[in-house]
């Protein structure tokens, strides 16, 4: 028999009183916001139902360093991974430590993340969206709740929340342009979901170079689905089995750009003469493979540190909604330019 009991979160004691987790919140912490019925109300329940705040919290919120709450898609990337040393680099500065959750770009794992940092009383939170994020219910209850929230890469309600991103539309723009300029006529994108709003931009910014070129635009070799390895490969191996296949691919993250180049090597075409590649990443792999990877450098460690700073603003108390664009750097190397 299970005898693992449920622990009591805010979120219990909200839906039983039929409030919101801010209210809750707010009842529990005295605010004068709350009327002292409501506070009364709030207090008995939790006492009821054995509430008790996270007591690792409670230790780190008597003693220094405060903690900030960080939500990646996925940690194993180098992206992800360098956004959190440029946030944990900015926010040791300060005295703040980062926790960070996995969401493993599940929508549902996310929101669970943001519940645990509410229960936990983070200062304030960064994040970036699962891709199959679409419900944003999980973020309205943190804008409802003031804490302060800063979105990097993939964003949402933009309105409300200050956002760091990069210049995407025009990173892929001049990727593309050069990729035309150097000898390639068919290029494919393969991108991410289409909902996501970085996946959005880097697209707009091919679909414009292929346009300024007078470059027909072909749908078929433009590819948004999941962003997954065995997927990206999949379809780039479809892609290349074409009779009038492309002859060059823009990728629209490092998994996507490592998949595309090893469905190329598996298929034994030449890079760049038969297909060339430009992918987003700052992976150093991108250098130390044979040949060496074109790519968008995304600067990931400046997009943490930026989230980081623009948070402490908000932790301060700036209320002003800010967004932040961190400028990408096409880098070429070996595999984008056709031998002419």
């Amino acid at each position: 028999m299970n005898n693992t009991k449920h622990r009591t979160s805010l979120k219990d004691l909200a839906a039983r009183l039929g409030v919101s987790i801010a209210t809750v919140s707010r009842a529990l912490r005295n605010s004068p916001e709350i009327g002292r019925e409501m506070q009364e109300r709030v207090k008995a329940l939790a006492k009821e139902l054995n509430y008790r705040p996270n007591p690792f919290a409670r230790s780190l919120r008597r003693e220094a360093p405060r903690i900030i709450g960080v939500v990646v898609p996925n940690l194993v990337t180098h992206f992800y991974s360098a956004v959190l040393d440029g946030i944990e680099e900015e926010a040791s500065k300060s005295g703040y430590s980062i926790i960070s959750a996995n969401s493993h770009e599940d929508c549902l794992l996310e929101a669970k993340a943001v519940d645990t940092f509410i229960d936990m009383h983070v200062e304030g939170i960064i994040a970036c969206l699962a891709q199959n994020t679409t419900d944003y219910s999980h973020f309205e209850e943190i804008a409802d709740m003031g804490i302060p929230l800063v979105f990097f890469g993939r964003t949402c309600m933009t309105d409300k929340f200050s956002t760091v991103t990069a210049n995407g539309d025009e990173a892929a723009q001049r990727a593309t342009d050069h990729l035309i300029k150097t000898g390639s006529r068919r290029i494919a994108f393969i991108g991410g979901p289409n909902h996501i709003d970085m996946v959005k931009r880097r697209k707009h910014g091919y679909l414009e170079a292929l346009r300024e070129h007078r470059i027909p635009i072909d749908r078929e070799v433009v590819v948004c689905d999941k962003i997954d390895y065995n997927t990206a490969l999949e379809n780039t191996l479809k892609l290349l089995s074409r009779d009038d296949r492309p002859d060059a691919i823009l990728a629209f993250n490092d998994i996507i750009t490592f998949a595309a180049y090893a469905a190329i090597r598996q298929l034994k075409l030449k890079i760049p003469d038969d297909v060339a590649l430009i992918g987003f990443s700052d992976d150093v792999h991108t250098e130390y493979v044979t040949p060496r990877m074109s790519v968008i450098a995304d600067r990931s460690r400046d997009m943490g540190r930026e989230s980081c700073r623009l948070l402490l603003k908000a932790i301060d108390g700036d209320t002003k909604v800010r967004k932040v664009i961190v400028p990408q750097k096409l880098v070429i190397r070996e595999t984008s330019a056709k031998r002419q």
